[in-house]
């Protein structure tokens, strides 16, 4: 099983720290490293990357995610294909509805049409042909060849369009195997229906992970995390059976949160979940029950499962990551 990473670089969070993690991140066996793109609350994802990209030697580097609504598909592009010069070939974009950079704005997520009409003119610029675009027919001077481009998704209509038109697939969903398969089933649907070969898109699983033997701390650990999720799954038209039972205080969750406190540690919006529900949307515990609980998500059949980087002593739980829990997983 291939193993990525997902971190955000916070204004407290000095850049030499983060290129730090992610060299160690390179070293240790990470297959791609993911970087939030979220203006208000983070330090800028192209930056970041790009001092990256002189600190590593193997792994990919995303971002994760990027939207068409903070950046126009034109600027997306040239900067994909700066990228793609800047990392040698190791470049992949993340592209998704827009989350946190978005609603502070008071703007909506892009929609499934948008999120197409952002994806089709993006691959054709990269590649050096004309996209339309507004009623223009233009064409990227910057072109350097193609690059891979990975729709984030979690409802229905959006997977579909992940397997029909993207390279891979993110898939944000639940630490819940019966779920995260039937989201895979639905990605593999729209690859069929769009006439692709078995395998296509590349599927990478996105979870959040808090290794510790006090199992309170590492719940506590990811509480906030977990409200997050809450949040995001309170704008779901469908709550998954395993989380029925969760049902108000993901209301709850939604209504109090506070994007100023957007992945906070110390996020007051965190108190709104419960032990049951952080357990379920997030893994955390003991090594062994960590890795048994991976190895549960793996078997559903994704082709990555990427880890969400938590803030405070990201080297020691990187370390802990790398060295303890997946060689456990296979």
């Amino acid at each position: 099983m291939r193993f990525g990473l997902s971190l955000g670089v916070s204004a407290r969070e000095p850049l030499a720290h983060a290129v730090d993690i992610l060299r160690q991140a390179d070293a240790g066996g990470i297959d791609c490293a993911w970087v939030i793109d979220s203006q208000l609350i983070m330090k800028d994802v192209y930056v970041v990357l790009t001092l990256a990209a002189g600190a590593t030697r193997r792994m990919q580097l995303g971002t994760g995610v990027t939207n068409p609504i903070t950046r126009h598909p034109t600027v997306t592009a040239n900067l994909a294909c700066t990228m793609r010069e800047v990392t040698a070939g190791r470049f992949v974009l993340g592209l998704g509805a827009g989350d946190s950079a978005v609603f502070p704005l008071g703007q909506k997520p892009a929609d499934v049409q948008a999120c197409r009409d952002a994806i089709e003119p993006i691959r054709a610029l990269v590649d050096g042909k004309e996209a339309a675009l507004n009623g223009r027919t233009l064409q990227l001077a910057t072109a350097a060849g193609p690059v891979p481009i990975f729709l984030a998704v979690s409802q229905p209509r959006m997977m579909r369009l992940a397997g029909q038109v993207a390279d891979g697939a993110i898939v944000l969903g639940i630490a819940e195997p019966e779920f995260t398969r039937h989201q895979i089933e639905v990605i593999r649907a729209g690859a069929a229906e769009a006439g692709r070969p078995p395998g296509e898109p590349f599927i990478d699983l996105w979870v959040t992970v808090s290794v510790s033997h006090d199992r309170r701390a590492a719940l506590d650990d990811v509480r906030s995390w977990a409200s997050t999720q809450a949040r995001w799954i309170a704008q779901w038209k469908t709550i998954p059976l395993a989380l029925k039972p969760f049902a108000r205080e993901i209301a709850d969750a939604a209504a109090a949160y506070d994007f100023g406190e957007h992945l906070s540690l110390r996020a007051r919006h965190q108190r709104t979940v419960s032990d049951a529900f952080t357990g379920t949307v997030a893994i955390a515990g003991p090594r062994e029950e960590c890795a048994a609980r991976l190895r549960e998500l793996a078997a559903t059949g994704m082709d990555r499962i990427t880890v969400t980087l938590l803030s405070g002593g990201r080297k020691e739980r990187l370390r802990a990551l790398c060295d303890e829990v997946f060689p456990r997983v296979g």
